[in-house]
Formats: C-alpha cells, sequence, structure tokens
C-alpha cells in the first residue's frame, strides 16, 4: 500500500463500540432488482456480495416500510415478518465476506408511483404535488396514520434485528416521507407535525425516537442507527441549508451512531440559507462532527479524491456508482494498485462487474448517470 493511503484503512469505532476495519462505506443506491413480492432476487444478493468484501460497511438499497411506502419498481421490502426470510438472505451475504450490514429503511410518500402502491394512493404530510415525480396530489396522511407509520419504522427495525443486520439507516434523505415532512413545500399541516420549523422537525424525530426505542428492547449487542439527509431542496418554499443546519443540531443529540449526507457531489455549496463560501459538508462537519460522526458522499472515483475528502475531518467516507464501476476499489488501493481503479463504466463487462439486469439496463439507457454513458 502506498503510505500516503494509509489514514483510508485504520479501523473506526462507533460511539456504540461498533468497529469498522477501515473507513470506506459502500453508499446506499436503489437497483430495482427485487422481486414483485419485495424479496430479494439471487442477482441482487450476488450483487451485493461482490462488492462487500473490501469496504467496512455496506447500506443497502431502501427498503419499505408499509406497502403504501413503496418507491421503486423492484424494491424489497421489510413491511412483514414474511420479509425476514429475504431480508436474512441480504444480510448474511454482506457480513460472509466481511462488512458489516445496515438495512436502509424508508417510506417514499408522494414519489411513490401510484401503480406501486395499494389502490393507487400516494400519501404524505400534506395534499401539495411533487414537482418532481408524477405529479399526482398525494393524500394528507391523518394524524393516527402519521403514528401508524412511525410505529412501522420501528417494527421494521425489529425485522432487521431479526435479520441479522447490524443496524439501519433512516432515509431522511432525497424528497422521500421523512424529508417531505421536514420540507415547508410539501407540509402545510397545522397539527403537532408541521406549520413552525419545530413542528416540522417532529416526524423526523418521532422516526429517530421509535428506532432507538425498538433497539434498545430487541437487540441483544449494539447496533447501529444512522440518519440520512438532503441538505437542500429546489423548491420553492424548500429546505435550506440554515434548516438544514437545525435540523443537524436536533439528531445530533439523540444519540445516533451516525449522520449521512446525500450529496451527488462532495465539494458542492449552499444555494441558500447561509452566507459561507464552504462546501456543504464542510459547514456540517464543523457544526456537528465533534457531536456525531458524519459520513459523506458525492461522486467520488479516484483514490486520490477520497483522500482530499477525508481532510475536512470526516471519519468516513461512503462510495455509490464507483463501487458499481470497480467493485475492487478498497483492494486495489489496499494492495498499492490505486492506478489500475476503473473509473468509467466498462459497458462490456455487466456480467464480470456482477450487476443484476434491471439495474444495468437503468445505466446504459441514463446518460450522464455514470461515467462512460454519454
Amino acid at each position: 500500500m502506498n503510505p500516503k493511503y494509509k489514514r483510508l484503512f485504520e479501523p473506526y469505532t462507533f460511539p456504540n463500540g461498533i468497529s469498522l476495519k477501515n473507513r470506506i462505506v459502500m453508499a446506499p443506491m436503489t437497483n430495482f432488482s427485487s422481486n414483485e413480492d419485495g424479496s430479494v432476487t439471487d442477482a441482487e444478493v450476488n450483487y451485493y456480495a461482490r462488492r462487500s468484501n473490501g469496504v467496512s460497511m455496506v447500506v443497502t438499497a431502501c427498503t419499505y416500510v408499509t406497502p403504501d411506502g413503496k418507491g421503486f419498481k423492484g424494491e424489497f421490502g421489510a413491511d412483514t415478518d414474511e420479509m425476514i426470510p429475504s431480508l436474512q438472505k441480504l444480510a448474511s451475504a454482506i457480513k460472509e465476506q466481511g462488512a458489516k450490514a445496515v438495512l436502509q429503511i424508508f417510506h417514499g410518500g408522494r414519489e411513490c408511483p401510484p401503480d406501486l402502491v395499494p389502490n393507487g394512493e400516494i400519501v404524505s404530510a400534506s395534499d401539495v404535488p411533487s414537482e418532481r415525480g408524477n405529479g399526482k396530489a398525494p393524500r394528507a396522511l391523518s394524524g393516527d396514520e402519521v403514528e401508524t407509520i412511525i410505529a412501522a419504522f420501528g417494527e421494521t427495525t425489529r425485522r432487521a434485528i431479526e435479520a441479522g443486520f447490524d443496524g439501519v439507516e433512516i432515509h431522511g434523505a432525497n424528497g422521500y416521507l421523512i424529508q417531505q415532512f421536514f420540507s415547508p413545500h410539501s407540509n402545510r399541516r397545522e397539527d403537532k407535525w408541521g406549520g413552525s420549523l419545530d413542528k416540522r422537525l417532529a416526524f423526523p424525530l418521532a422516526v429517530v425516537d421509535e428506532v432507538k426505542k425498538v433497539t434498545t428492547q430487541h437487540a441483544k449487542e449494539p447496533f447501529i442507527v444512522g440518519y440520512r439527509f438532503s441538505p437542500e431542496e429546489p423548491e420553492t418554499p424548500g429546505i435550506t441549508m440554515a434548516d438544514t443546519l437545525q435540523l443537524i443540531d436536533a439528531l445530533a443529540d439523540k444519540n445516533l451512531d451516525y449522520l449521512h449526507v446525500s450529496l451527488n457531489d462532495f465539494w458542492s455549496k449552499p444555494k441558500r440559507g447561509v452566507e459561507d463560501e464552504r462546501s456543504r459538508i464542510e459547514i456540517i462537519q464543523e457544526r456537528v462532527g465533534q457531536k456525531v460522526p458524519v459520513i459523506g458522499v458525492g461522486s467520488l472515483y479516484s483514490a486520490d479524491e477520497v483522500l482530499k475528502a477525508f481532510e475536512i475531518g470526516v471519519p468516513l467516507i461512503a462510495l455509490g456508482r464507483e463501487l458499481i464501476i470497480d467493485p475492487d476499489w478498497v483492494e486495489k488501493v489496499e494492495s498499492g494498485r490505486e492506478a489500475v481503479i476503473e473509473t468509467k463504466i466498462d459497458l462490456g463487462a455487466q456480467a464480470r462487474l456482477v450487476v443484476p439486469d434491471p439495474l444495468w439496463q437503468a445505466i446504459v439507457n441514463t446518460p450522464g448517470w455514470f461515467p462512460g454513458v454519454e
């Protein structure tokens, strides 16, 4: 190994005592490859196993906690106990390769395609249509339904524990239901779940509290609980960097094991809400990094790019698309072969890269999504 990359391979221990063998994590990425009933496919299991040998922790694609939360065709489910054997298969495949397995838990809210949810009825904090997806106005959840979904995040956490996962990541990012409750665009409620910024925080924090409570009740050994968030939204009104600083202050007091920033570009700068020329991740790390570990992510491909990202002080870096392009990224850096890391997708290498067909089709048919696909 080139000595300059040594810090990438230092072990890391979470506040709860769980140790990781190095500082590189596989980021959660939807792969569209599960069975129609929500169970994982062999192709999906093989895809994860192929990428779990070098990294210290794998965060899975998101899994829905209720039937009306399914956000993607080919998404796997964790909404009933019948799904536990399927989840177990996935957790085992990751852990057998030496990585910690973390299940990302989610509800799509108004971003769910109507044809994937019961009766085609999409739900959200309020009846405000998305500006991104199907544009259909969701039905505003009743107070009782809000409580039911919070409980469902807890039940899915229990299933993750029973299936052998090492942790869960609460998906509060990318415009899905948890973010919809925090956003002034999608949350126009006037009850305890909306209105002021403090009330818009109520749902995300209630989910965190429920997940932590269930973990205390059911986990017989330390169990990771992380939270992923998007720092800004393009919509007006929408989440600003100033709002996010309030969110992460509140989350930092919740005894979480990490916060995971959802960024397409690690070095992207705030668009509104703060007068600060630094990158979002630097602002976030300075604000809460001493209280809770921050995972950085965003279009990092080469070993030198990852090394530079570590310089801002985050303890862990997640790689997403790069681990699809080159599943051996970590092993190559560790063995001094960083010069042969692939940074563009080889369009003739689906079998070698062990990528399920639905994900492969999405890659090759989406120009600009992956380096090498024009």
